[in-house]
């Protein structure tokens, strides 16, 4: 079985006409767990994408970004959304479809000129990991490479980001339905 054949699907979630993939069923098992771990860290342990540290995006990015962290002797960063983080921070405020969010990172956390991996399970349109990427850059970090599990390509998420000059990676990606 596939990283892919383990997600499951979930019609009309969270609202009529989406088809929310859900990493839940991958991570929850652990052979598919150890799929997506061992690809990532296959990927990154050559060093031909040189980082520092790696950025998880709350919330299945903390889960992806710690397992890999561990995996490859980094330190992890968490971008947490508003409100969540109790030191001094920098806060990004980015658009929904539906209005706005806002994540943020402590101000320590990224130095100047320090190479970062930012980790997420799903990229669809790209404004979360943009508004990752933002932060990031304001704290003088640059962004090595930006990881996922799973494309989404009729969202557009990808485009965006290889339009702005971002590297990225997925392991799985789901067309159209």
């Amino acid at each position: 079985m596939t990283i892919k054949s383990r997600i499951r699907t979930i019609p009309d979630h969270p609202k009529k006409g989406i088809m929310f993939r859900d990493i839940t069923t991958l991570i929850k098992d652990p052979v598919g767990f150890r799929l997506v771990i061992d690809n990532f860290t296959q990927r990154y342990v050559t060093g031909e994408v040189a980082f520092d540290t790696i950025v998880g995006i709350e919330s299945r990015g903390f889960i992806i970004g710690g397992a890999l962290s561990y995996t490859l002797g980094k330190g992890f960063v968490p971008v947490r959304k508003a409100g969540k983080l109790p030191g001094e921070k920098i806060s990004h405020e980015y658009e929904l479809e539906y209005g706005t969010d806002k994540i943020e990172v402590h101000k320590d956390a990224i130095s100047k000129g320090m190479r970062v991996l930012v980790v997420d399970d799903l990229l669809a349109t790209g404004g979360t990991a943009l508004a990752a990427a933002a932060l990031i850059e304001k704290l003088g970090g640059i962004v090595a490479e930006m990881a996922f599990i799973v494309n989404l390509p009729d969202v557009g998420g990808a485009k965006k980001l290889v339009k702005k000059g971002y590297k990225i990676y997925y392991q799985t990606e789901f067309e159209g339905d």
